[in-house]
């Protein structure tokens, strides 16, 4: 009987579906993976703090979280054009046979398909969620935040499977690479040239909602900026939050601790008033930056007697969506940035943005810049 070869149904074309160029997409690939999953990482801790971390999480920079969440989603939207260009590099290994030779080939062949499965439903989830098109009834940033270590862990073990042929064609010298003619040379350079360009023209033209110098090209992101009530984009209005006007009308800021006491607008706005400027950045990639008036937090804290090291519960009058709860470490509460705004670039808030009042810190996520704030409690 003779020995089992290894079969293709097909016949595949050209020099391109090879390891060497494989390696050299991986690469890239690699990397870009590596900046999403440290920036996703960074950008959830942010959101999400482990109580270990919750009072210790840095206000400087205070565009911390816009440029860590800025790049998160420019090198997410960047995996598009590199996951579809090594896909198309290797996808005739599917139609090699026998479809497993040996455990080790299987542990390949499983790793390849946990980690193709995972890092395209793990772009696909972030792109509509940069769109804020939930389509699915789970939640997003749970299923993404999973899916972010299912595809590390797959990748890492990918690498070590695959780590005898990536050492063999990582250089184009190696003693493993397979020479080319001097066409098929060039028709990797081509093709790496062209993956190149992609990966720069999607970014160009999405980074500008948050690169202030690309926002001529903004073209594929779904938010500007610029665009909004009071130049700022609106994620949530206040008719979808479930913001009444009755509820305005009635508007009382009640600060409960060890001293509680409750205040009009009128009586918050004739505080001590503090402008400060600071970005608002939110999860979708989107970025602005504006100068915010209002009463420092600290301020509030100290009238009602809150301890130096005490994390406030902050309130909202939002009745539908996430977030109306949502609770601040002392790091962020005793900034001397954070404040609880009454006014944006001079005018005073529009209800879309948060009137009558609004937190707003430094290197916070903008789903925890809470509006239409009603309460705060000292914990």
């Amino acid at each position: 009987m003779s020995p089992t070869r290894r079969t293709v149904p097909f016949r595949f074309r050209g020099g391109l579906h090879d390891p060497r160029t494989a390696t050299a997409l991986g690469r890239w690939l690699g990397a870009a993976v590596l900046v999403c999953f440290v920036t996703g990482l960074v950008g959830h801790v942010l959101q999400e703090p482990p109580d270990a971390l919750a009072d210790r999480l840095p206000p400087r920079p205070v565009w911390g979280y816009r440029l860590t969440q800025g790049v998160h989603v420019a090198a997410g939207i960047a995996l598009v054009p590199l996951l579809l260009a090594k896909l198309w590099t290797v996808y005739p290994r599917l139609y090699v046979r026998p479809a497993v030779r040996s455990p080790l080939h299987a542990l390949e062949r499983l790793s390849v398909a946990v980690l193709v499965a995972s890092a395209l439903l793990e772009v696909f989830l972030g792109l509509m969620n940069t769109a804020q098109w939930y389509v699915w009834p789970f939640s997003f940033r749970r299923v993404h935040w999973a899916l972010a270590w299912v595809l590390t862990g797959s990748l890492l073990l990918h690498l070590a499977v695959k780590a005898p042929v990536i050492a063999a064609h990582w250089r184009s010298r190696s003693a493993g690479t397979r020479a080319l003619p001097a066409s098929g040379a060039g028709d990797r350079r081509s093709l790496l040239l062209g993956v190149g360009a992609a990966v720069g023209a999607v970014t160009a033209v999405t980074a500008g909602q948050t690169f202030a110098p690309l926002r001529p090209l903004l073209l594929l992101a779904p938010r500007h900026p610029d665009i909004g009530p009071q130049g700022l984009p609106v994620n949530r209005t206040a008719a979808a939050a479930g913001v009444t006007d009755a509820a305005v009308r009635d508007w009382r800021l009640v600060v409960d601790g060890p001293r509680p006491y409750t205040l009009t607008l009128e009586e918050l706005a004739g505080l001590t008033q503090w402008e400060v400027e600071l970005p608002i950045a939110c999860v979708e990639g989107w970025s602005a930056s504006a100068r915010w008036g209002g009463v420092r937090l600290r301020d509030l804290l100290e009238r009602a007697g809150a301890p130096a090291g005490a994390r406030v519960r902050v309130v909202s009058l939002q009745r539908r969506g996430a977030y109306a709860v949502t609770e601040m470490g002392a790091s962020y509460a005793r900034d001397p940035l954070t404040l609880l705004a009454l006014r944006v670039n001079g005018e005073t808030l529009n209800r879309d943005h948060g009137h009558p009042a609004r937190v707003i810190a430094p290197n916070r996520p903008g789903v925890l810049q809470t509006k239409w704030v009603s309460r705060l409690e000292v914990l």
